[in-house]
Protein backbone atom coordinates (compact mmCIF):
# COMPACT_ATOMS: atom_id res chain seq x y z
CA UNK A 1 0.00 0.00 0.00
CA UNK A 2 1.25 3.01 -0.82
CA UNK A 3 0.77 6.51 2.18
CA UNK A 4 -2.63 7.44 0.91
CA UNK A 5 -4.10 3.62 1.50
CA UNK A 6 -2.68 3.58 4.63
CA UNK A 7 -3.90 6.52 5.75
CA UNK A 8 -7.51 5.73 4.57
CA UNK A 9 -6.92 2.12 6.26
CA UNK A 10 -5.90 3.52 9.65
CA UNK A 11 -8.53 6.46 9.70
CA UNK A 12 -11.21 3.03 9.08
CA UNK A 13 -9.55 1.26 12.06
CA UNK A 14 -10.12 4.57 14.37
CA UNK A 15 -13.38 4.34 13.43
CA UNK A 16 -13.89 0.41 13.75
CA UNK A 17 -12.37 0.06 17.61
CA UNK A 18 -14.05 3.62 18.23
CA UNK A 19 -15.68 3.19 22.12
CA UNK A 20 -14.13 -0.51 22.61
CA UNK A 21 -10.58 1.15 23.05
CA UNK A 22 -9.39 3.89 25.23
CA UNK A 23 -9.26 7.43 23.51
CA UNK A 24 -6.07 8.30 25.76
CA UNK A 25 -4.98 11.95 26.48
CA UNK A 26 -1.82 13.96 25.52
CA UNK A 27 -1.49 16.32 28.07
CA UNK A 28 1.21 19.21 27.93
CA UNK A 29 4.19 18.43 30.90
CA UNK A 30 5.70 21.16 32.12
CA UNK A 31 8.15 19.41 34.43
CA UNK A 32 9.19 17.83 31.91
CA UNK A 33 9.51 20.40 29.56
CA UNK A 34 11.55 22.35 31.72
CA UNK A 35 14.02 18.97 31.92
CA UNK A 36 14.11 18.79 28.30
CA UNK A 37 14.28 22.31 26.90
CA UNK A 38 11.44 21.42 24.40
CA UNK A 39 7.57 21.89 24.75
CA UNK A 40 6.96 17.83 25.81
CA UNK A 41 3.80 16.24 25.47
CA UNK A 42 2.52 12.73 26.54
CA UNK A 43 0.55 10.51 24.69
CA UNK A 44 -0.31 8.03 27.85
CA UNK A 45 -1.09 4.63 26.16
CA UNK A 46 -0.19 2.73 29.49
CA UNK A 47 -3.57 4.14 30.55
CA UNK A 48 -5.17 1.40 28.14
CA UNK A 49 -7.80 -0.83 29.97
CA UNK A 50 -4.25 -3.48 29.20
CA UNK A 51 -1.45 -1.00 29.75
CA UNK A 52 -0.10 -1.04 26.85
CA UNK A 53 -1.34 0.91 22.87
CA UNK A 54 -1.15 -3.00 22.06
CA UNK A 55 -4.77 -3.13 22.15
CA UNK A 56 -5.85 -1.11 19.37
CA UNK A 57 -4.36 -2.97 16.30
CA UNK A 58 -4.85 -6.50 18.57
CA UNK A 59 -9.06 -5.09 18.70
CA UNK A 60 -8.97 -4.35 14.70
CA UNK A 61 -7.35 -7.27 14.16
CA UNK A 62 -10.53 -9.37 15.39
CA UNK A 63 -13.30 -7.13 14.29
CA UNK A 64 -11.86 -8.02 10.84
CA UNK A 65 -12.06 -11.49 11.81
CA UNK A 66 -15.17 -13.53 9.55
CA UNK A 67 -17.23 -15.40 11.42
CA UNK A 68 -15.41 -19.13 10.82
CA UNK A 69 -12.19 -17.50 11.41
CA UNK A 70 -13.88 -16.49 14.94
CA UNK A 71 -15.12 -19.68 15.81
CA UNK A 72 -11.76 -21.34 15.06
CA UNK A 73 -9.54 -18.70 17.62
CA UNK A 74 -6.36 -17.15 17.31
CA UNK A 75 -2.75 -17.95 18.52
CA UNK A 76 -0.25 -15.07 19.23
CA UNK A 77 3.14 -14.64 20.72
CA UNK A 78 3.84 -12.36 22.55
CA UNK A 79 6.11 -11.15 25.50
CA UNK A 80 3.13 -9.78 27.00
CA UNK A 81 1.43 -7.17 25.51
CA UNK A 82 0.38 -7.67 22.28
CA UNK A 83 -0.89 -10.93 24.30
CA UNK A 84 -2.83 -8.53 26.79
CA UNK A 85 -4.31 -6.99 24.14
CA UNK A 86 -6.03 -10.06 22.41
CA UNK A 87 -6.76 -11.52 25.47
CA UNK A 88 -9.07 -8.50 26.37
CA UNK A 89 -10.43 -8.07 23.38
CA UNK A 90 -11.21 -11.79 22.39
CA UNK A 91 -12.58 -12.45 25.92
CA UNK A 92 -15.10 -9.48 24.81
CA UNK A 93 -16.09 -10.20 21.46
CA UNK A 94 -16.14 -14.25 22.44
CA UNK A 95 -13.12 -15.23 20.62
CA UNK A 96 -10.80 -18.39 21.70
CA UNK A 97 -7.36 -16.92 22.84
CA UNK A 98 -4.40 -18.58 22.99
CA UNK A 99 -0.93 -16.75 23.90
CA UNK A 100 2.47 -18.45 23.58
CA UNK A 101 4.85 -16.28 25.85
CA UNK A 102 8.44 -16.57 26.70
CA UNK A 103 9.40 -18.50 29.98
CA UNK A 104 11.10 -15.22 31.33
CA UNK A 105 8.33 -13.09 30.56
CA UNK A 106 7.24 -10.28 33.54
CA UNK A 107 4.66 -11.93 35.69
CA UNK A 108 2.54 -9.27 35.36
CA UNK A 109 1.82 -9.90 32.24
CA UNK A 110 1.58 -14.11 32.72
CA UNK A 111 -1.09 -13.56 35.06
CA UNK A 112 -2.89 -10.80 33.25
CA UNK A 113 -3.13 -12.45 30.20
CA UNK A 114 -4.81 -15.59 32.61
CA UNK A 115 -6.78 -13.48 34.18
CA UNK A 116 -8.61 -12.55 30.49
CA UNK A 117 -9.59 -16.48 30.40
CA UNK A 118 -6.85 -16.78 27.80
CA UNK A 119 -5.05 -20.23 27.15
CA UNK A 120 -1.30 -18.84 28.36
CA UNK A 121 1.44 -21.37 27.12
CA UNK A 122 4.59 -20.57 28.62
CA UNK A 123 7.39 -22.09 26.24
CA UNK A 124 11.53 -20.88 25.23
CA UNK A 125 13.51 -18.39 26.50
CA UNK A 126 13.20 -16.19 23.41
CA UNK A 127 10.43 -14.75 21.77
CA UNK A 128 11.04 -16.38 18.82
CA UNK A 129 11.28 -19.45 20.11
CA UNK A 130 7.94 -18.51 21.22
CA UNK A 131 6.91 -17.81 18.30
CA UNK A 132 8.09 -21.03 16.32
CA UNK A 133 5.90 -22.82 19.23
CA UNK A 134 2.97 -20.73 18.24
CA UNK A 135 2.92 -21.34 14.88
CA UNK A 136 3.16 -25.27 15.20
CA UNK A 137 -0.03 -24.64 17.24
CA UNK A 138 -1.86 -22.58 14.97
CA UNK A 139 -1.57 -25.44 12.45
CA UNK A 140 -2.13 -28.04 14.73
CA UNK A 141 -5.72 -26.74 15.64
CA UNK A 142 -6.71 -24.54 12.82
CA UNK A 143 -6.47 -21.50 14.22
CA UNK A 144 -5.71 -17.95 13.10
CA UNK A 145 -1.76 -16.79 14.06
CA UNK A 146 -1.61 -13.39 14.76
CA UNK A 147 1.22 -11.73 14.47
CA UNK A 148 2.25 -8.96 17.17
CA UNK A 149 3.16 -6.38 14.56
CA UNK A 150 3.78 -7.50 10.81
CA UNK A 151 -0.04 -7.47 10.07
CA UNK A 152 -1.46 -4.75 8.00
CA UNK A 153 -4.98 -4.71 10.61
CA UNK A 154 -2.49 -4.46 13.61
CA UNK A 155 -0.26 -2.08 11.92
CA UNK A 156 -3.15 0.25 11.03
CA UNK A 157 -5.04 -0.20 14.57
CA UNK A 158 -1.17 1.10 16.17
CA UNK A 159 -2.05 3.69 13.89
CA UNK A 160 -4.41 5.76 15.34
CA UNK A 161 -2.49 6.95 18.27
CA UNK A 162 -0.72 9.19 15.42
CA UNK A 163 -4.78 10.76 14.37
CA UNK A 164 -5.28 11.51 18.15
CA UNK A 165 -1.76 13.01 18.51
CA UNK A 166 -2.55 15.41 15.51
CA UNK A 167 -5.89 15.83 16.92
CA UNK A 168 -4.34 16.87 20.51
CA UNK A 169 -1.19 18.58 19.49
CA UNK A 170 -2.10 20.17 15.98
CA UNK A 171 1.10 21.73 15.96
CA UNK A 172 3.66 19.31 16.82
CA UNK A 173 7.12 19.66 15.65
CA UNK A 174 8.49 16.11 16.54
CA UNK A 175 6.72 12.66 17.55
CA UNK A 176 9.15 10.19 19.56
CA UNK A 177 8.31 6.48 19.46
CA UNK A 178 9.15 3.23 20.95
CA UNK A 179 10.02 0.56 18.27
CA UNK A 180 10.31 -3.31 18.89
CA UNK A 181 8.55 -4.95 15.80
CA UNK A 182 8.15 -1.73 13.88
CA UNK A 183 4.11 -1.80 14.09
CA UNK A 184 3.82 0.86 16.06
CA UNK A 185 6.45 3.61 14.50
CA UNK A 186 5.21 2.74 10.89
CA UNK A 187 1.04 2.89 12.16
CA UNK A 188 1.68 6.51 13.82
CA UNK A 189 4.54 7.49 11.04
CA UNK A 190 2.25 6.85 8.23
CA UNK A 191 -1.08 8.27 10.15
CA UNK A 192 0.94 11.11 10.74
CA UNK A 193 2.77 11.74 7.89
CA UNK A 194 -0.49 11.48 5.64
CA UNK A 195 -1.81 14.83 6.76
CA UNK A 196 2.04 16.50 8.70
CA UNK A 197 4.34 15.67 6.12
CA UNK A 198 7.16 17.89 8.02
CA UNK A 199 7.02 16.31 11.59
CA UNK A 200 9.63 14.59 12.46
CA UNK A 201 9.13 11.24 13.20
CA UNK A 202 11.75 9.82 15.73
CA UNK A 203 12.33 5.94 16.59
CA UNK A 204 13.70 4.67 20.09
CA UNK A 205 15.19 1.23 20.70
CA UNK A 206 17.29 0.08 23.01
CA UNK A 207 21.24 -0.46 21.97
CA UNK A 208 20.41 -4.18 23.14
CA UNK A 209 17.95 -4.55 20.74
CA UNK A 210 18.71 -2.30 17.59
CA UNK A 211 16.37 -3.88 14.88
CA UNK A 212 15.16 -0.97 13.56
CA UNK A 213 18.41 0.62 12.79
CA UNK A 214 20.58 -2.32 11.69
CA UNK A 215 17.77 -2.58 9.18
CA UNK A 216 17.26 0.75 7.36
CA UNK A 217 21.49 1.41 7.89
CA UNK A 218 21.74 -1.90 5.34
CA UNK A 219 17.83 -0.87 3.46
CA UNK A 220 16.49 -4.42 4.10
CA UNK A 221 15.33 -6.48 7.01
CA UNK A 222 18.18 -7.72 9.18
CA UNK A 223 18.11 -10.24 12.12
CA UNK A 224 20.01 -9.46 15.32
CA UNK A 225 20.79 -11.06 18.32
CA UNK A 226 19.12 -9.27 21.00
CA UNK A 227 20.13 -9.05 24.21
CA UNK A 228 18.00 -9.02 27.86
CA UNK A 229 17.10 -5.61 28.12
CA UNK A 230 14.67 -2.95 30.62
CA UNK A 231 12.87 -2.50 27.64
CA UNK A 232 11.80 -6.44 27.17
CA UNK A 233 9.22 -5.27 25.18
CA UNK A 234 11.38 -4.15 22.55
CA UNK A 235 13.52 -7.28 22.79
CA UNK A 236 12.99 -7.89 18.89
CA UNK A 237 15.58 -10.02 16.81
CA UNK A 238 13.96 -8.81 13.79
CA UNK A 239 11.69 -5.91 12.53
CA UNK A 240 8.78 -6.90 10.50
CA UNK A 241 8.53 -7.36 6.70
CA UNK A 242 5.39 -5.04 6.05
CA UNK A 243 6.37 -2.62 9.05
CA UNK A 244 10.11 -2.05 7.22
CA UNK A 245 8.85 -1.35 4.33
CA UNK A 246 6.30 1.28 5.83
CA UNK A 247 8.99 2.47 8.11
CA UNK A 248 11.73 3.43 5.95
CA UNK A 249 9.11 5.81 4.18
CA UNK A 250 7.93 7.64 7.40
CA UNK A 251 11.07 7.29 10.11
CA UNK A 252 13.25 10.24 9.58
CA UNK A 253 15.67 9.05 12.55
CA UNK A 254 16.24 6.17 14.75
CA UNK A 255 18.62 6.43 17.85
CA UNK A 256 19.78 3.90 20.59
CA UNK A 257 19.50 4.60 24.35
CA UNK A 258 21.48 2.49 27.12
CA UNK A 259 20.71 0.68 30.25
CA UNK A 260 21.08 3.03 32.83
CA UNK A 261 19.32 6.07 30.56
CA UNK A 262 16.11 3.55 30.31
CA UNK A 263 16.25 3.29 34.08
CA UNK A 264 16.69 7.49 34.54
CA UNK A 265 14.41 7.74 32.29
CA UNK A 266 11.66 5.42 34.13
CA UNK A 267 12.44 7.06 37.60
CA UNK A 268 12.60 10.44 35.88
CA UNK A 269 8.51 9.71 34.67
CA UNK A 270 7.47 8.60 38.14
CA UNK A 271 8.94 11.38 39.97
CA UNK A 272 8.03 14.32 37.30
CA UNK A 273 4.98 13.02 35.58
CA UNK A 274 3.62 10.56 38.43
CA UNK A 275 3.45 7.97 36.18
CA UNK A 276 4.80 4.81 36.41
CA UNK A 277 5.51 3.20 32.91
CA UNK A 278 7.67 -0.17 31.50
CA UNK A 279 10.81 0.40 30.12
CA UNK A 280 9.86 0.41 26.47
CA UNK A 281 7.62 3.05 26.78
CA UNK A 282 10.80 5.39 29.21
CA UNK A 283 12.96 5.11 25.72
CA UNK A 284 11.46 8.11 24.32
CA UNK A 285 11.95 10.15 27.12
CA UNK A 286 15.82 8.83 27.34
CA UNK A 287 16.40 9.86 23.81
CA UNK A 288 15.98 13.84 24.66
CA UNK A 289 17.33 13.78 28.72
CA UNK A 290 20.50 11.77 26.95
CA UNK A 291 20.77 13.78 24.00
CA UNK A 292 20.59 11.60 21.78
CA UNK A 293 18.43 13.77 19.37
CA UNK A 294 18.50 17.70 19.74
CA UNK A 295 14.84 19.33 19.71
CA UNK A 296 15.08 21.83 21.98
CA UNK A 297 12.16 24.49 21.22
CA UNK A 298 10.24 22.51 19.32
CA UNK A 299 6.78 21.09 20.28
CA UNK A 300 7.38 17.22 21.01
CA UNK A 301 5.09 13.81 21.74
CA UNK A 302 6.29 11.12 23.51
CA UNK A 303 4.06 7.99 23.00
CA UNK A 304 4.17 6.13 26.42
CA UNK A 305 3.71 3.31 25.20
CA UNK A 306 2.94 0.69 27.86
CA UNK A 307 3.18 0.38 31.72
CA UNK A 308 2.92 -3.05 32.45
CA UNK A 309 6.26 -3.54 34.74
CA UNK A 310 6.68 -5.96 37.55
CA UNK A 311 7.15 -4.19 40.76
CA UNK A 312 10.16 -6.03 41.89
CA UNK A 313 11.62 -4.58 38.34
CA UNK A 314 10.55 -1.41 39.05
CA UNK A 315 11.99 -1.30 42.70
CA UNK A 316 15.54 -2.45 40.64
CA UNK A 317 15.08 0.31 38.01
CA UNK A 318 14.13 2.76 40.46
CA UNK A 319 17.85 2.08 42.64
CA UNK A 320 20.00 2.25 39.33
CA UNK A 321 18.18 5.13 38.56
CA UNK A 322 19.08 6.98 41.81
CA UNK A 323 22.55 5.50 41.47
CA UNK A 324 22.89 6.90 37.47
CA UNK A 325 21.90 10.30 38.81
CA UNK A 326 24.60 10.72 41.68
CA UNK A 327 22.10 10.09 44.11
CA UNK A 328 22.86 6.57 45.84
CA UNK A 329 26.88 5.51 45.81
CA UNK A 330 28.24 2.83 47.84
CA UNK A 331 31.53 3.34 49.98
CA UNK A 332 33.89 0.71 50.26
CA UNK A 333 36.51 1.39 53.08
CA UNK A 334 38.79 -0.30 54.88
CA UNK A 335 39.01 0.82 58.58
CA UNK A 336 40.97 -0.68 61.54
CA UNK A 337 38.93 -3.63 63.34
CA UNK A 338 39.02 -1.65 66.77
CA UNK A 339 36.13 -0.37 68.51
CA UNK A 340 34.69 3.51 67.68
CA UNK A 341 36.43 2.66 64.14
CA UNK A 342 33.24 2.26 62.25
CA UNK A 343 31.10 5.13 64.13
CA UNK A 344 33.86 7.50 63.37
CA UNK A 345 33.33 6.64 59.88
CA UNK A 346 29.36 6.68 59.62
CA UNK A 347 30.14 10.74 61.60
CA UNK A 348 32.59 11.42 59.10
CA UNK A 349 29.27 10.47 55.99
CA UNK A 350 26.65 11.86 58.38
CA UNK A 351 28.52 15.02 58.38
CA UNK A 352 28.41 15.81 54.99
CA UNK A 353 24.05 15.32 54.94
CA UNK A 354 24.44 12.19 53.54
CA UNK A 355 21.91 9.77 54.33
CA UNK A 356 23.09 6.32 55.10
CA UNK A 357 20.72 3.32 53.67
CA UNK A 358 22.77 0.08 54.28
CA UNK A 359 26.11 -1.00 56.52
CA UNK A 360 27.45 -4.25 55.86
CA UNK A 361 30.63 -4.14 58.12
CA UNK A 362 32.99 -7.55 56.45
CA UNK A 363 35.16 -9.33 59.20
CA UNK A 364 35.50 -12.78 56.88
CA UNK A 365 36.62 -11.42 53.49
CA UNK A 366 38.35 -7.41 54.28
CA UNK A 367 41.78 -6.95 54.06
CA UNK A 368 44.85 -8.82 54.21
CA UNK A 369 46.08 -6.71 57.07
CA UNK A 370 44.02 -8.66 60.03
CA UNK A 371 43.96 -5.33 62.38
CA UNK A 372 41.81 -4.20 59.65
CA UNK A 373 38.24 -4.35 58.25
CA UNK A 374 36.19 -4.08 55.07
CA UNK A 375 32.97 -1.92 55.21
CA UNK A 376 30.18 -1.41 52.90
CA UNK A 377 28.37 1.10 52.82
CA UNK A 378 25.49 2.53 50.65
CA UNK A 379 24.59 5.90 51.07
CA UNK A 380 22.10 8.55 49.51
CA UNK A 381 23.06 11.57 47.95
CA UNK A 382 21.82 14.93 46.54
CA UNK A 383 23.53 14.97 43.33
CA UNK A 384 27.48 13.91 41.84
CA UNK A 385 28.66 17.07 43.57
CA UNK A 386 27.51 15.61 47.04
CA UNK A 387 29.31 12.78 46.37
CA UNK A 388 32.48 14.27 45.26
CA UNK A 389 32.23 16.17 48.76
CA UNK A 390 31.64 12.89 50.77
CA UNK A 391 35.09 11.53 49.12
CA UNK A 392 36.20 14.85 50.21
CA UNK A 393 35.45 14.84 53.77
CA UNK A 394 36.63 10.89 54.26
CA UNK A 395 40.09 11.45 52.39
CA UNK A 396 40.44 14.39 54.90
CA UNK A 397 39.33 11.90 57.64
CA UNK A 398 42.23 9.74 56.71
CA UNK A 399 39.67 6.79 55.34
CA UNK A 400 41.28 4.50 52.23
CA UNK A 401 38.15 4.30 50.51
CA UNK A 402 36.88 4.25 47.31
CA UNK A 403 33.08 5.23 46.16
CA UNK A 404 31.09 3.27 43.29
CA UNK A 405 28.80 5.95 41.88
CA UNK A 406 27.77 4.20 37.99
CA UNK A 407 27.38 6.72 35.15
CA UNK A 408 26.50 3.95 32.98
Amino acid sequence: MNLTEWSVAIKAAAARIHGAVYRTPCPYSLSLSRLCGAEIFCKFEHLQMTGSFKERGARNRLELMSAEERRRGVIAASAGNHALGLAYHGQALGIPVTVVMPTNAPLVKITNCRGFAAETILFGESLDQARVRARELAAQRGSIYVHGFDDPAIIAGQGTVGIEILEDVPNVDAVIVPVGGGGLIAGVGAAIKAVRPDVRIIGVESERAPTLRESLKRSAVTSIASRPTLADGLAISQVGEVCFALAREVVDEVVLVSESEIASSVLRLLELEKTVVEGSAAVTLAALTSRRVDLTGKRVVLVLSGGNIDVTVLARIIERGLARDGRLCRVIAEISDRPGSLAQLLTLIATTGASIKEVTHDRSFGPADVAMTGVMVVVETRDRAHIDELRTKLQAGGIACRIDAPTE
